[in-house]
């Protein structure tokens, strides 16, 4: 393989690609495990995973043959065929979970914008006028096209693509009050994260998934729970509501479900799938023959109940290490599994650019939250590794 010319790349980068995203200046071209390499030979432990996506890590001997054996079939026919490999995919998320039927999208984002369709679907069969409401909360992230944007309460994302979907409401994470006081008659669908990522790793407390789960049964709503970072073994349990016990109507999947590929699921119960007729929703590429195929491969290595336990393990071993650094700045250490946060009283961007030249992947959630979102095949020698090289920068700080 020719090496790679870290400056051109960049160089065409800054010409050539939309200018959306703010990136470290070196190209990364290969990795093993849980480590990526720079084009310059830097190896860098990852505790992004691709943004919470890469759960088998990199270079793994199963995905790898997974991808070349769904690469000898076909790769797409559309969605106005039957494929096997879609039907085996949706059979084992059924099986795996509270719902009855899948539909199959591209992206998280895409999962939450066909969500608020199913919901709306299901309300205007309620024959309910003006039962069309949308409540999400407080430090949300649901997407960036425009119906998830619209539950996606921070100003920085939402103001520059004024006017967005209108009904929706906003009510504050984990206040039951302020939840029971947003939901109503006129109330379609409550979406929610059961641990948000993107506003700093907030978990709800099952009491307040309880509480929705009693306000949608009186009201008529759709519960929804937007699992797209959360999900498919982020937290130690298949499914992050799991830990609550309190089941919902639809669940969004997306980010690791392929291992790496582009894929995203709306996961519904009959009730609600019912809704939806011939023509009512639709996607050219979703839920291709070759991204189920290495997806079902995924899905069943992670749910396996020994790949489970380590994903616990390791993140207890991850919480408590982090717990252990000696640092004025450490506010707070939370999560669940190997989604975890730390909360300081400075910003984080200084630290994760730090953590460059120490070999650290790191990346934020929110202006002052690092976020551990790593392969899930992570190891505790590699949480001994972090944990030295973050002691030092935040002395350093």
């Amino acid at each position: 393989m020719a090496a790679v010319n870290t400056n051109w790349v960049i160089e065409r980068d800054a010409a050539h690609v939309v200018q959306t995203y703010k990136r470290p200046p070196f190209v990364l071209t290969r990795g093993e495990g849980v480590t990526l390499y720079d084009a310059e030979g830097n190896a860098y432990i990852d505790w992004v995973a691709g943004i919470a996506v890469n759960a088998l890590g990199y270079g793994d001997p199963g995905l790898t043959a997974a991808v070349q054996r769904a690469a000898e079939g076909l790769l797409h026919t559309s969605n106005l065929y039957y494929t096997e490999q879609q039907a085996a995919l949706a059979t084992a998320l059924t099986e795996r979970s509270f719902a009855d039927r899948v539909f199959f999208t591209n992206s998280g984002t895409e999962a939450n914008e066909g969500a608020i369709k199913f919901a709306r679907r299901a309300a205007y069969d309620s024959g309910e006028p003006g039962k069309h409401e949308l409540v999400c909360f407080s430090d949300a992230f649901h997407g960036r096209t425009m119906g998830s944007l619209s539950m996606t309460p921070k100003e920085k994302y939402q103001k520059p693509f004024m006017p967005l979907l209108s009904g929706v409401k906003i009510a504050t994470f984990n206040d039951i009050a302020s939840a029971r006081e947003a939901i109503t008659d006129k109330t379609a669908a409550i979406f929610i994260e059961p641990v948000q990522g993107e506003g700093g790793i907030n978990a709800a407390t099952p009491e307040f998934l309880g509480t929705l789960r009693e306000a949608c049964d009186q009201h008529g709503a759709v519960l929804v729970y937007d699992e797209v970072q959360c999900g498919v073994g982020r937290t130690g349990r298949l499914w992050a509501h799991e830990h609550a016990g309190v089941a919902p109507d639809i669940m969004t999947l997306a980010k690791p479900l392929a291992g790496g590929l582009p894929i995203g699921a709306i996961l519904a119960t009959e009730k609600i799938a019912s809704h939806l007729h011939a023509g009512d929703h639709g996607s050219t590429f979703a839920g291709g023959p070759f991204i189920t195929s290495v997806a079902r491969y995924v899905l069943e290595r992670i749910a396996e109940p020994t790949f489970l336990g380590h994903v616990q393990s390791v993140g207890a071993y991850l919480r408590e290490r982090l717990e252990e650094i000696n640092s004025p700045h450490i506010k707070e250490i939370r999560g669940r599994g190997l989604m975890v946060g730390m909360e300081l009283d400075v910003e984080a961007a200084p630290i994760i650019e730090a953590g460059y030249k120490h070999g650290l992947l790191m990346v934020n959630a929110g202006t002052n939250i690092i976020r551990f979102v790593p392969p899930l095949v992570v190891q505790n020698s590699h949480v001994d590794s972090l944990v030295e090289r973050l002691t030092g920068i935040l002395a350093a700080m």
